[in-house]
């Protein structure tokens, strides 16, 4: 399960912190978030982070999260009349943001008549684009009270489930979520569970904060990865007293604290798989060394090929240290392998949204000394 710990979906940009991108990273970090899914599209069309508003809020979140090591997940609302527009622009906004995964909002108009076929040609072209991404399905809470709904073609084709655990009207979150989580248990293809748990009010109903808390205690005790919360603007806004506060101050033991980019790719480096390396680079990110430069993906997948089988086989590689803020970082490091030493790594990362689009990178291998007969 790539996803853990605490994550919080946004709805309206400019009512979370006032649209300020810095205010919201900083306190996405502050409660211990380790995702963040914001709305990138509705239907056929592409969604900027708010109703009737032209202006991008949402590229200079994905920056300021990314920068604080958050990852990010778009959510779309999908309606089914016109799967194959939906499924263009789904990925359109995946491969502009670099996605670490995608959300599909499937409700009411899923329910109606002949809407399997639209699941299918849906998920179809997304996966055929993006065959290894993670994507969650986030619908009812209950499927057996909603038929009419085609999990099926939905989760054969999707990676974890985000039930909408909003238990309104009601004060059982615990119990709720537990009859949740045993109904998507039984249904086929079965999926990990992350629940998405009520921090709204809506119609006179609220979450007090001990639901809030039992709804936590339960998701751990349950085993469950982690837990979404709906929605920023609402709990932080007032219209739920002390909601935030319960959910920034519970530890999610086990959840993976958010690294800086130099750390994460140290750590990347080794684990040797050239996959894991690539997620820090943007599609088409530039390396540049002493030797030769290139651009894109395919071509970084060969450099590190040859990093890890040739140049430094089975390597350790550590870092001495790192400086820069925003979209800058320098780091150096030392690496030990079979094959000789690095003791003078030198890189420089550019970064947008987060991720390195341009890298230049220098060092020397050493051989190693020779050992006595």
């Amino acid at each position: 399960m790539d996803l853990q710990g605490k994550g919080f979906f946004t709805w309206r940009i400019p009512s979370c912190e006032h649209g300020d991108p810095q205010k919201i990273a900083s306190l996405a970090v502050e409660a211990g978030l380790t995702h963040m899914v914001l709305k990138v599209a509705d239907g056929s069309g592409i969604y900027n982070g708010n109703w009737g508003d032209t202006k991008d809020y949402t590229t200079p979140l994905i920056m300021e999260l990314r920068n604080k090591g958050i990852k990010v997940y778009g959510w779309h609302y999908l309606y089914g009349n016109e799967p194959n527009s939906e499924s263009t622009v789904a990925v359109r906004r995946i491969r502009q943001f670099n996605l670490d995964g995608y959300v599909l909002d499937v409700e009411k108009e899923y329910k109606q008549a002949g809407k399997k076929m639209a699941a299918r040609r849906f998920m179809d072209q997304i996966r055929s684009a993006y065959p290894a991404l993670p994507i969650a399905l986030s619908s009812y809470r209950y499927p057996s009270l909603h038929p009419q709904v085609p999990w099926k073609e939905f989760l054969e084709h999707c990676t974890v489930i985000m039930p909408q655990v909003y238990w309104m009207k009601a004060h059982n979150p615990a119990e709720q979520l537990v009859k949740c989580v045993r109904e998507f248990q039984r249904i086929t293809p079965s999926r990990p569970i992350l629940p998405t748990g009520a921090a709204f009010t809506e119609f006179g109903w609220k979450p007090t904060t001990d639901e809030v808390l039992e709804f936590l205690r339960t998701a751990k005790e349950l085993n469950l990865s982690g837990a979404n919360f709906w929605e920023w603007s609402s709990a932080r806004g007032g219209s739920v007293p002390g909601v935030w506060e319960v959910i920034r101050d519970f530890a999610w033991g086990g959840a993976p604290a958010p690294q800086e980019i130099c750390e994460r790719f140290i750590a990347a480096l080794n684990s040797h798989d050239t996959s894991e390396v690539l997620k820090l680079y943007n599609n088409t990110a530039v390396h540049i060394s002493a030797t030769r430069s290139m651009q894109g993906l395919e071509n970084l997948r060969s450099w590190y090929a040859d990093l890890f089988n040739t140049l430094l086989p089975e390597a350790t590689f550590k870092l001495s240290g790192y400086s820069g803020t925003g979209n800058s970082r320098h780091l150096s490091w030392t690496a030990t392998s079979s094959r000789g030493r690095v003791n003078n790594g030198s890189d420089t990362f550019g970064l947008i949204a987060g991720k390195i689009n341009y890298h230049y990178s220098f060092f020397n291998v050493q051989p190693l000394p020779a050992t006595p007969s």
